[in-house]
């Protein structure tokens, strides 16, 4: 029984893994010139991730698509020894306007907050907002969602550890089985670095968010 019971699972969730989709859209405001910031700080990962390995993870993300725009992004490490050195709380880079005092402080122009407001299921959803420093108005914002799926190596991973886990523990019910093999694939991995599976999915979440986002490279149009 226990052994049906294992099978149904893991041929479900393989099914499952094999589906894959992301979205995404974005709005420039038309009344700014976006050429003029040329340096941007991205103060703020927050939502459902914690833990600063898979923060730099998506921060690094972003960094790439912000680059390959032409913008210049600070590094990490120096926008938090900054904002720690002047006491700057975190709870205060939430809003627009406080993450305009961290771009002052940073001396930037601009400044990028990210959202993460579901990380789960193996789902994701995030937004992301600049804002001028100056004015501490939006002045793009970009949302969009997808799925961090696992490869088929990794579900059967995930499923023989669980069991071999339920096995030390001296469990051996199929109610008890069915449970540690959908923990062990389907659990949340917030507060731990991205898989190579999961950041390729949470990078074309990026992308897709930040295709419209305008360039500052002069007759250069977005590539993708």
């Amino acid at each position: 029984m226990m052994r049906i019971a294992m099978a149904v699972v893991i041929c479900g969730l393989i099914v499952a893994a094999g589906c894959s989709s992301e979205k995404a859209e974005s709005v420039a405001s038309t009344s700014v010139d976006l050429s003029r910031y040329d340096k941007v700080a991205i103060v703020d990962v927050s939502g459902a991730v914690y833990g600063e390995a898979v923060k730099n993870q998506i921060t690094d993300l972003f960094a790439m698509e912000l680059t390959r725009k032409g913008y210049l992004v600070i590094e990490r490490a120096k926008v938090q020894k900054i904002l720690e050195e002047q006491k700057f709380q975190s709870s205060e880079l939430t809003t627009s306007e406080g993450a305009a005092r961290a771009g002052r402080l940073l001396n930037v122009p601009a400044v990028l907050l990210i959202n993460i407001p579901r990380y789960e299921d193996e789902k994701l959803s995030m937004t992301a907002k600049l804002v001028d420093v100056e004015q501490g108005s939006i002045i793009w914002i970009g949302e969009g969602s997808g799925t961090t799926g696992r490869t088929m190596a990794t579900i059967l991973g995930a499923a023989a550890g669980a069991v071999i886990g339920g096995a030390a523990a001296g469990g051996d019910s199929s109610d008890r089985t069915i449970g540690a093999i959908a923990g062990g694939v389907l659990g949340g991995v917030a507060g731990h670095a991205l898989s190579p599976e999961q950041q390729d999915q949470v990078k074309k979440v990026i992308q897709k968010v930040c295709k419209d986002l305008p360039s500052r490279l002069a007759g250069t149009a977005s590539k993708r």
